[in-house]
């Protein structure tokens, strides 16, 4: 299975969590499973660390690199196509971040590890 983290997914399974599910701290572990973690959750997580919302998190956006490739996750751009994709959702969803896991999940035809009900508007195939 391919899977994209969402950046709540990404940073709950780097800071062990629990309110990470069963079901997706299972398929996040299981090696036979491709992981892939989007530009767009650095962007996030640096955006929420300037504005200081990253709480007990903090330490993740230092080592954000270092996290990613210690558990084996690849990296996913963000491509010109994803951002089309993105801009293109005629959904009243207004967050930036949320609509490029959106269309990257879609366009790469992962599915996204993700607790938001907010991705059901975009036809996100979803896995929790």
């Amino acid at each position: 299975m391919r899977l994209l983290l969402d950046t709540h997914a990404f940073l709950w399974w780097v800071t062990d969590d629990p309110a990470l599910s069963g079901p997706a701290r299972e398929a996040i572990a299981d090696e036979s499973n491709v992981v892939f973690v989007s530009a767009a959750t650095a962007w996030e997580i640096a955006t929420k660390h300037r504005l200081g919302k990253l709480g007990g998190a903090a330490g993740v956006f230092e080592r954000f690199a270092e996290f990613v490739a210690a558990d084996g996750f690849s990296l996913m751009a963000v491509e010109t196509y994803h951002a089309l994709k993105a801009g293109s959702y005629a959904v009243p969803h207004r967050d930036p971040f949320d609509r490029m896991l959106a269309a990257q999940s879609e366009l790469e035809g992962v599915k996204l590890v993700t607790r938001d009900p907010a991705f059901e508007q975009f036809g996100t195939l979803v896995h929790w």
